[in-house]
């Protein structure tokens, strides 16, 4: 098989998230790539439009949901310019799935806290649904979610869903000044948000994702209240292009993003180097 091939996609439904962000939900053309297809939690694809080229994002949506996959992305640059200009039921290409996983097996009888902000709620969005849908296998289940303002929250019809369940426990943030009149969660930024929530660290693991700046303050709140390196997971998108190692532009010291990573411990982060 050509490594470099993408497999053929139809979009089957787009949904805007906000503004700015946009989601693609994919199924496969082919009825039997459809049938053997599989993934990970944590794992991303390179998705093409064709003439255009292509970009890497992580795959949204949870294994454990069959038949598709989805995407969301920011309209930042050419490809995901062209992306935009793509309508229900047209063709577009996917290589993957690449990169590790979340060891989900590992944190079987754990409690487990999600950390997200902003569009980095997308590939804590997969594992979240991944964790929900095996539910009995984990104790309790806390969401932290935070944007710059309340138009720039992602998956509102998730969040909604998650705000419904009794079996989880949901913080909604927005930046000071983000907030609407009828705003009912918190002003705050995540970091500060997560100190105020006090997710326990004995037997529990933590996902985060978001800017880069929320993840470096996010890591000493998650230390304050117990939790350990190796208990601290994060996923990182950081320059990855061909996916594969090939490239190059991924390499950070010893690192490739794309074949060691994209998910690594808060450990792991600490051996990488300072400029990463």
């Amino acid at each position: 098989m050509n490594i470099y091939q993408p497999y053929l996609m139809k979009i089957d439904e787009i949904i805007d998230e906000t503004i700015d962000t946009r989601t693609l939900k994919l199924s496969f053309k082919s009825e039997d790539v459809a049938k053997q297809f599989d993934f990970k939690a944590g794992q991303f694809g390179e998705y093409s439009v064709f003439g255009a080229g292509e970009c890497t994002f992580c795959i949204a949506s949870s294994p454990t949901r069959k038949g598709y996959i989805e995407c969301s992305f920011k309209s930042v640059g050419k490809v995901t310019k062209a992306m935009r200009e793509l309508n229900v039921g047209d063709t577009m290409g996917f290589r993957g799935p690449y990169g590790n996983s979340f060891p989900l097996d590992k944190m079987y009888g754990k409690s487990l806290v999600f950390i997200a902000g902003g569009i980095g709620l997308a590939p804590v969005r997969c594992v979240i649904w991944n964790a929900l849908d095996l539910r009995d296998k984990f104790k309790d289940v806390t969401i932290i979610y935070g944007a710059r303002s309340v138009g720039d929250l992602v998956y509102k019809r998730e969040l909604e869903d998650w705000a419904n369940r009794k079996d989880v426990k949901l913080w909604q943030t927005v930046d000071p000044g983000g907030e609407t009149k009828d705003w009912k969660g918190e002003v705050g930024f995540v970091p500060t948000i997560v100190e105020k929530a006090k997710p326990a660290a004995k037997d529990c693991y933590a996902v985060v994702c978001g800017p880069p700046i929320m993840i470096k303050f996010t890591l000493p709140v998650l230390e304050k209240l117990g939790f350990g390196p190796d208990q601290i997971y994060t996923t990182l998108e950081n320059r990855m292009k061909c996916g594969i190692g090939k490239c190059g532009r991924c390499n950070c010291g010893p690192v490739y993003v794309c074949k060691d990573g994209p998910v690594f411990t808060a450990q792991e982060l600490r051996a990488l180097p300072n400029d990463f």
